[in-house]
């Protein structure tokens, strides 16, 4: 299960209305939707590395829809986040898998703009600190890019895309 499509696409005004309506306030930074709910509307805005005002700005993708992040939040409440970050240190597979998430979305931001650092987001490659990273990444790249934003995004198929999520 993803979004609407794998791959950014130029933010339309009518996507950064909606955008801004979903997070309560003017998007920043907003290069492209990079998923949308079956519905149509944006859940993962691809941004810019730096703000407008040049402060560094590593989060590449972010997730916008409402009930989306709600699913998320929930998730993250679980206690399921220190639980990834331990399988880390035994699962080889995993950690490496992870690692190549990190290395991806390192060059992906820096081939747009380097921000002459190392980090990415969500706690990668040591560790998961943020679900919604990788819910957003997941959804922006399609399945098998993040193994956390995949196993997550599983964890709440009952939940999302419901609803208005899932009109046609």
């Amino acid at each position: 299960m993803s979004g609407t499509g794998v791959g950014a696409v130029p933010v339309a005004q009518s996507d950064l209305d909606v955008v801004a309506e979903q997070l309560g306030r003017a998007p920043r930074a907003i290069r492209a939707v990079a998923a949308r709910c079956p519905s149509g509307h944006p859940a993962v805005i691809q941004t810019n590395p730096r703000l407008e005002d040049g402060t560094p700005f590593p989060t590449l993708y972010y997730s916008t829809c409402p009930r989306l992040n709600s699913a998320v939040s929930t998730l993250e409440t679980t206690g399921l986040m220190k639980e990834m970050t331990e399988r880390l240190a035994t699962d080889e597979d995993l950690a490496a898998a992870y690692l190549r998430a990190h290395e991806s979305y390192l060059a992906e931001r820096d081939a747009l703009g380097s921000l002459g650092t190392q980090v990415t987001a969500g706690g990668m490659p040591g560790r998961v600190k943020c679900l919604h990273v990788h819910v957003a990444h997941a959804l922006a790249k399609g399945p098998g890019v993040n193994p956390f934003g995949d196993e997550a995004l599983e964890l709440i198929r009952d939940q999302w895309p419901t609803g208005a999520c899932a009109a046609g």
